[in-house]
């Protein structure tokens, strides 16, 4: 029995090395060489030209991948914005982010431009998920993982920046109904980039928004059912925490948390939803574009 678990053993590190070894042949790293804007200032950071094109390319949350991407005017811009986000952070120049707020928005916005320059770049495109690495640990591996970007003069994947620097970073969960992985079940994408105080109330919105939607959070009062997001599944410990850093009791799992953040007029309904049975939505990961077919 030793035996055979010791000939295991080594089988599976064997295996891990050399998948490990697979994953990383595949690894890319997007630079982009093009000029910041004449008038970037020199003392902050500027989200003016990503905010110009999503009010124009932006739609009801989707987006119009096919005519951004033939646009070499809209696609000179964003270049040009990629390339400021490569060129300064927080991390290496905090002198241009005073603001914790402005802080907060950079890793935001940049997590959300660089999935769409990831998008743009592999146009057209019918799901992240077809962004296949070597070997696909997880779902969405190739894509979430195994790109890489210039950020600040760092070299990070899109998991790193919303794991480490968002999540981890600033411990509000609020940021999930934000963030926009180019998916269908995503919390829509929002065409105004606000920062400093402007932030916070960005910040409601969003999660009062994406409580809304029945295809986030529905009640079913005839099934005795609370259908969710996988949203809530998948982030449910930090949803949870926060109620507990707020004073708050977590004492019925994840409806907790939305009842404290859902719409007034909703609150009845999840009070009454509190001992139902919970039923997580399958996650859509059809990309979230419009305007014409490819």
């Amino acid at each position: 029995m030793q035996h055979i678990l010791a000939r295991t053993s080594i089988l599976g590190l064997a295996l891990i090395a050399l998948l490990g070894l697979s994953a990383c042949g595949s690894v890319q790293v997007l630079e982009v060489s093009s000029p910041l804007p004449d008038d970037f200032p020199t003392d902050s950071f500027s989200h003016k030209n990503f905010e110009t094109l999503l009010q124009k390319y932006v739609s009801n949350g989707s987006v119009d991948y096919a005519s951004w991407q033939k646009s070499a005017e809209a696609m000179s811009l964003f270049n040009s914005y990629i390339a400021a986000l490569g060129a300064y952070s927080p991390e290496n120049a905090p002198q241009r982010f005073t603001d914790e707020n402005d802080r907060k928005a950079y890793w935001l916005y940049t997590y959300n431009a660089l999935v769409i320059k990831a998008v743009l770049d592999r146009w057209p495109l019918d799901s992240v998920t077809d962004v296949k690495a070597p070997v696909e640990f997880v779902k969405g591996y190739g894509f979430f993982y195994q790109l890489r970007f210039i950020v600040g003069g760092k070299v990070y994947n899109l998991y790193d920046i919303e794991h480490k620097k968002i999540l981890e970073g600033w411990r509000d969960p609020r940021a999930h109904f934000v963030l926009n992985c180019a998916s269908s079940s995503c919390p829509v994408i929002r065409p105004e980039l606000p920062t400093g105080p402007e932030l916070e109330p960005f910040l409601t919105d969003a999660t009062l928004e994406f409580m809304s939607e029945r295809k986030n959070v529905d009640v079913d009062h005839s099934k005795q059912l609370l259908r969710l997001s996988k949203i809530f599944h998948w982030y449910e410990d930090d949803f949870l925490n926060d109620l507990r850093r707020r004073g708050l009791p977590a004492t019925n799992g994840i409806i907790d948390y939305i009842i404290d953040v859902a719409p007034v007029d909703m609150k009845t309904d999840l009070q009454a939803a509190i001992e139902y049975a919970v039923k997580y939505y399958d996650y859509d990961w059809t990309i979230n574009k419009t305007g014409e077919a490819y």
